[in-house]
């Protein structure tokens, strides 16, 4: 969800850049996505997105559990839904529903560049982006690390660290 260490940064993007942001996540998750700028926070443990009607110009799907068809629906005509971890249907569904509507599928992952690199940089150093920590674990306890990420529990980032 939002509350994950892609989603954090999605959040803070998307502000950056004007968005109005609804961030859908879970009911531990919901205060610290307020507190990175989201505008409106859904808890997807109790209410589905999909079913509420409203509609966005952008969903940004990072687990890939989002219903494809009311992902559909809630876009706003000429919307752009982001699906991060795509399952083989929802690539051909994507492609067939960009194909014979205004409405976009984008499955493809985005190639690293320097320029982007330079962009996170500066909006980092200007305070601008904000790392959302959870836990920290010496390299020895990565194992530990891994066990934690895998109960979905996080919020944000786990670090592994190096050295004393």
């Amino acid at each position: 969800g939002a509350g994950g260490s892609i989603g954090t940064i999605g959040v803070q993007l998307a502000k950056y850049f004007g968005a109005e942001v609804t961030a859908v996540d879970s009911t531990m998750k919901l205060d610290m996505l307020r507190s990175i700028g989201a505008d409106k926070v859904i808890d997807y443990t109790q209410e589905d997105f999909t079913k509420s009607g409203e509609t966005y110009d952008v969903i940004f799907d990072i687990v890939g559990k989002s219903s494809f068809s009311g992902s559909i629906k809630s876009l706003k005509q000429n919307g752009r839904y982001l699906i991060a971890n795509p399952t083989l249907s929802k690539m051909v569904r994507g492609k067939w529903t960009s194909m014979i509507s205004s409405k976009k599928v984008i499955t493809k992952m985005a190639k690293d560049n320097i320029e982007d690199l330079n962009f996170f940089k500066e909006l980092i150093e200007a305070g601008k982006l904000k790392t959302v920590i959870d836990r920290r674990y010496p390299l020895e306890q990565t194992a530990e690390a891994h066990s934690y990420v895998d109960t979905g529990q996080k919020t944000g980032n786990v670090v592994i660290t190096f050295g004393p």
